[in-house]
């Protein structure tokens, strides 16, 4: 699961409906925008509010919506790629528009807006946007879109009786950073802080 932004992001905090906006306006922007797809039914690949929507597509429509990103098309990905393949599909399209940064327990809260990834299968290849940490809002298989509390017990935070892994972000757009951006190349992904490949 690839994915290419359609046209090259301009500068988010830049403009919002035309007017000049604060991180912290985007990050409210996020958060509302997630909100509203509270209740939306899980559906692989889909990305209408209110009638369906996967994880993926969530963060895509999300980020979109609150003029962070541009338009992301949507890929081809079955819906049980992570039980089949160790590449990590779903960061390499997180890193197109964020860097990672270290979270809970090691690092500090994550802010509001912030990307959640936690390993699931073989890869991490499951995703939620930080309301207020631990709150997150993500899609899951079976289940309406929801806001929960990601350090409570539960599927999502462990695994086989311990602690899933997870993985944090942050839109590129909110944190300078002095490493260079990730290019795609024939052997996976390059540069920045660490390589992430993007093969089978």
């Amino acid at each position: 699961m690839i994915f290419r932004a359609l046209a090259p992001p301009a500068n988010p905090l830049a403009r919002v409906m035309g007017e000049p906006v604060s991180e912290t306006e985007m990050r409210a922007a996020i958060v509302a925008e997630a909100r509203s797809w509270l209740g939306t039914p899980y559906h692989h690949q889909a990305r209408v509010r209110g009638v369906g929507v996967d994880c993926a597509m969530l963060l895509a429509e999300v980020y979109e919506k609150a003029g962070a990103i541009p338009h992301l098309p949507t890929p081809e990905y079955p819906a049980d790629w992570m039980l089949h393949r160790s590449a990590e599909r779903y960061i390499g399209f997180v890193l197109e528009h964020a860097r990672e940064i270290t979270g809970p327990p090691q690092g500090p809260t994550p802010l509001p807006g912030d990307i959640v990834l936690w390993r699931v299968g073989r890869c991490f290849a499951h995703g939620a946007i930080v309301t207020e940490w631990p709150l997150v809002i993500h899609a899951f298989v079976r289940q309406p879109v929801q806001e929960i509390d990601a350090e409570r017990r539960g599927p999502l935070s462990f695994d086989g009786g311990k602690p899933r892994p997870r993985r944090f972000f942050r839109l590129s757009c909110f944190q300078p950073c002095s490493q260079p951006p990730l290019q795609p190349c024939e052997h996976g992904w390059v540069g920045g802080a660490a390589a992430v490949r993007a093969g089978n």
